[in-house]
């Protein structure tokens, strides 16, 4: 097993402020995260904790530095193999859901699985054991639309927790939901993500979500470091 889940070595990333000049979004930025650990990266809106989530996924791509995956330099590779790369090893939960409204809350947590053609009697039972363990036994064959906004979120975790990845990355995944709800979500990402050994970094305006990771990162001006105190 490789030390780190994901690790960023120096990646910088600048983009053009449309007047001829162009701006440093991140400037060398490097931290990596084991398997297990849950990372939150905190800092001003406009600071490029997205941009650095989309690079860290592959789906964008630093000027310099790079991200590696389970020791894999992602820069390296061809695009179908940076594709299954993501579906294998790499999870995704945003602050909106982005279930399909037309699939039941089992059809979503088993899509990863059956996108990469895994049979579907045996997606469906990795998908159903994976709510269940989230608590939504009672709630497999509801869509998207008959789920409170807690509900739906946790079948999302559960489609990122699908595939059994090494890393999952979270853009403001409980942004959207009241406080109550949204430190039971987390919980339920947590708990999950250790249970597994799953690395989670997690962007996040939410302080006291924060507070409750293993190490917390500030990206400000481009830069990151860890702080304490959160």
């Amino acid at each position: 097993m490789n030390k780190y889940a994901i690790e960023a070595q120096a990646v910088c990333k600048r983009f053009s402020d449309g007047t001829g000049h162009s701006i440093d979004v991140l400037s060398g930025v490097t931290f990596a995260a084991a398997p297990g650990e849950v990372l939150a990266i905190v800092g001003a809106s406009g600071s490029g904790k997205s941009t650095l989530l989309h690079i860290l996924g592959g789906l964008d791509v630093p000027d310099s530095g790079r991200v590696l995956i389970c020791g894999q330099d992602i820069g390296t590779l061809s695009d179908k193999a940076l594709g299954d790369m993501r579906n294998h090893s790499l999870g995704f939960v945003y602050q909106f859901h982005h279930l399909l409204p037309e699939f039941s809350a089992l059809e979503n947590a088993a899509m990863p699985l059956l996108i990469r053609r895994t049979p579907k009697e045996q997606a469906l039972a990795k998908a159903k054991a994976a709510l269940e363990v989230l608590g939504l036994s009672e709630r497999l064959t509801h869509l998207p639309s008959q789920l409170s906004g807690g509900e739906r979120q946790r079948t999302a975790i559960a489609r990122a927790m699908v595939a059994d990845p090494s890393c999952i990355l979270a853009d403001e995944p409980t942004g959207n939901l009241d406080q109550d709800t949204a430190l039971e979500v987390f919980d339920c990402l947590v708990k999950t993500a250790k249970a597994k050994g799953t690395a989670v970094v997690i962007v996040t305006h939410d302080l006291q979500i924060a507070s409750r990771c293993d190490r917390v990162l500030r990206l400000a001006a481009g830069v990151i470091e860890e702080v304490s105190g959160v």
